[in-house]
């Protein structure tokens, strides 16, 4: 095999990998330091909405939700994105005009990547052209399995390229790479390939995003700083959705890099369901008392 990548990729010890996840869910995270953690998980989240019923008005309302996810009382911060559709891209940049929120793009033939290179790259050209400041990428998963490396590295390169000043956040489907070795070696070659972030899932494949598989991505970019001093961003999605879990990622992101990538630059949520448990905890450590659900718009 021809392709070759700059740094060696280690074996992932899945026993050792499984163990360090568990004890991040152990941490007991209580009043002030909870509020903090909190506010920074929906600072870090992209307010995700990728269904066939999306419609403008549909849009409208995550972008508002993602202004001001809650009542000024609660002092709770933006959210980090806004992630639609290419179609939905110029109806979330007009919604989100002087916000200084981001729109995120899933294009790439989101979520399966089974669709020619040359659709994809006009994919990404076309949201780019109707203002997303991010592009989420799907690689070819098939390609990678039956050992097309160096295709999918490729692909990658040219999507990097077709981004121009968007950032690349490249979509792993962690649930359909079958071992710890293989989030490993993708998450490096997809750094090396350029991109910005390392992201699990689409969201449409379960299992989604897990710990063990979000540490291993994690200890990859950590592993590419000590050797580049270049800081790459991580964003798992899909299957977060309680407060409990969210904090139980920060724990693992400060604890395996530091408070360094403790910031929306460098740690995602992807998130559709997860605004709604961590307003009900905000409001409960604000309040005193636990709120219904119904007084929470849904995202």
């Amino acid at each position: 095999m021809s392709f070759a990548l700059k740094f060696p990729v280690p074996r992932v010890d899945q026993i050792g990998a499984e163990e360090r996840a568990a004890k991040f869910t152990k941490r007991s995270i209580k009043n002030e330091a909870k509020a903090q953690g909190l506010k920074m998980a929906v600072a870090m989240m992209d307010l995700t909405t990728l269904e066939g019923t999306d419609s403008k008005g549909k849009v409208t309302h995550l972008c508002r939700k993602a202004r001001q996810p809650m009542l000024a009382k609660y002092d709770c911060p933006p959210c980090a994105a806004v992630c639609v559709y290419p179609n939905q891209v110029a109806h979330a940049v007009k919604e989100l005009e002087g916000s200084g929120i981001p729109v995120a793009s899933v294009a790439t033939g989101f979520p399966s990547g089974q669709y020619p290179l040359k659709l994809r790259l006009a994919d990404v050209k076309d949201a780019v052209d109707s203002g997303a400041a991010e592009i989420d990428m799907v690689i070819s998963r098939g390609t990678f399995l039956e050992g097309g490396l160096a295709e999918v590295f490729d692909e990658i390169a040219a999507v990097k390229e077709a981004c121009g000043k968007a950032h690349l956040k490249v979509i792993l489907e962690t649930g359909e790479l079958q071992t710890y070795d293989n989030v490993r070696l993708v998450s490096q070659f997809a750094i090396e390939a350029g991109a910005d972030f390392i992201k699990t899932s689409t969201g449409k494949v379960s299992p989604a995003a897990t710990l063990p598989v979000t540490l291993v991505m994690v200890e990859t970019v950590r592993d590419h700083y000590l050797a580049t001093g270049k800081k790459i961003g991580v964003k798992p999605a899909g299957g977060i959705r309680t407060a409990k879990q969210a904090l139980q990622y920060l724990v693992m992101v400060k604890e395996t890099v530091g408070n360094d990538w403790l910031t929306p630059d460098l740690f995602r949520f992807g998130a559709s369901s997860l605004l709604g448990d961590v307003e009900l905890q905000l409001a409960k450590l604000v309040d005193g008392n636990y709120q219904s659900a119904d007084y929470f718009s849904k995202g």
